[in-house]
């Protein structure tokens, strides 16, 4: 029976605030995330335009630099994608808690499913940031060996 009162439906509000705090949480990582793809595609662009100008060492330089940023940038949007599922998988979650409660299933599976999909996917989206703050690294330190070998 589906529960008529405000005093039925507190509790599957109370265990839905989980699932909400972790689409905030989400939500700043995405922010986060989406501002270092902007960088990446900003960066990229800019040495671009320099590579026009460039011959021999200096141009393979940029260019190194050029496919570090393309292949952050891959990532990066690999990490967005993962977060957005887990922030959609969360949303689901809140659903299906309050569909559980409304429907009176007793079955747990279904929520314990979709929150370690949720989780799985928010794993590997931090793993895939890592990777993308290592290789901005990698670029960062190819550019200051080019300037030191200049001097």
């Amino acid at each position: 029976m589906p529960p008529t009162s405000l005093e039925q439906i507190i509790p599957q509000l109370r265990d839905a605030i989980g699932p909400v705090i972790l689409i905030s949480g989400v939500g700043l990582l995405l922010l986060t995330m989406t501002n270092r793809l902007g960088r990446c595609i900003d960066r990229a662009r800019q040495l671009q335009n320099e590579l026009m100008g460039q011959s021999g060492a200096e141009r393979a330089a940029t260019q190194a630099q050029v496919d570090i940023i393309y292949r952050r940038a891959k990532i990066i949007r690999l990490a967005i994608v993962l977060a957005v599922g887990s922030a959609l998988l969360a949303a689901l979650l809140v659903m299906t808690l309050f569909l559980a409660a409304w429907l009176g299933w007793q079955h747990a599976w279904p929520a314990a499913v979709i929150f370690t999909v949720c989780l799985g996917a928010l794993c590997v989206s931090l793993l895939a940031f890592l990777i993308d703050i290592n290789l901005s690294l990698r670029a960062l330190k190819l550019e200051l060996e080019f300037y030191a070998a200049q001097k």
